[in-house]
């Protein structure tokens, strides 16, 4: 899964606008046109059968962070006294800051996570919420799989669309 599906899926699952989105966008740091949105969420056509998920722009780590960081400030507004937050998004932990931010962004507790995973048909324990939740480099640290994150919106979409 790479950060352009990660936010065509949180698009879809929250139902923001592309005009919200590039508000979104710019409260985290990042100007575009809402044409380069557009370009963020267009998949190029399928020529070739190996390619996957390939789309007219390229979304990198840290865009993808910024409009998580932008999302938590739409939602709960700017922290007083806060500076720019620290880029900690990586390929290996993208899925773990997503499901952190939006957790943050959406007031979520961990019931929530859990009943939405469930709403999606995942069962997980409180643990194991818990040990994608912490911070990288802690030694109860898990990474979150593909599998996760993809449940997760999927659950989110029936929570927010429905």
């Amino acid at each position: 899964m790479n950060n352009n599906d990660r936010l065509t899926r949180l698009r879809y699952a929250l139902d923001i606008k592309d005009s919200d989105m590039v508000t979104i966008f710019s409260m985290g740091g990042v100007t575009l046109t809402q044409e380069d949105v557009v370009q963020l969420l267009k998949k190029l056509p399928k020529e070739d059968p190996t390619q996957e998920n390939q789309f007219v722009q390229t979304l990198t780590d840290q865009e993808l962070e910024r409009f998580l960081n932008g999302l938590i400030i739409s939602q709960r507004g700017k922290k007083e006294g806060a500076g720019e937050p620290r880029l900690e998004l990586n390929p290996e932990n993208a899925n773990n800051i997503l499901l952190k931010k939006v957790k943050i962004a959406l007031s979520l507790t961990t019931d929530d996570i859990l009943g939405i995973l469930a709403t999606a048909g995942v069962e997980i324990s409180n643990s194991e919420l818990s040990a994608v939740l912490r911070k990288e480099g802690h030694r109860n640290y898990k990474p979150c799989g593909d599998r996760y994150i993809r449940n997760f919106l999927k659950g989110l979409t029936f929570e927010y669309r429905s």
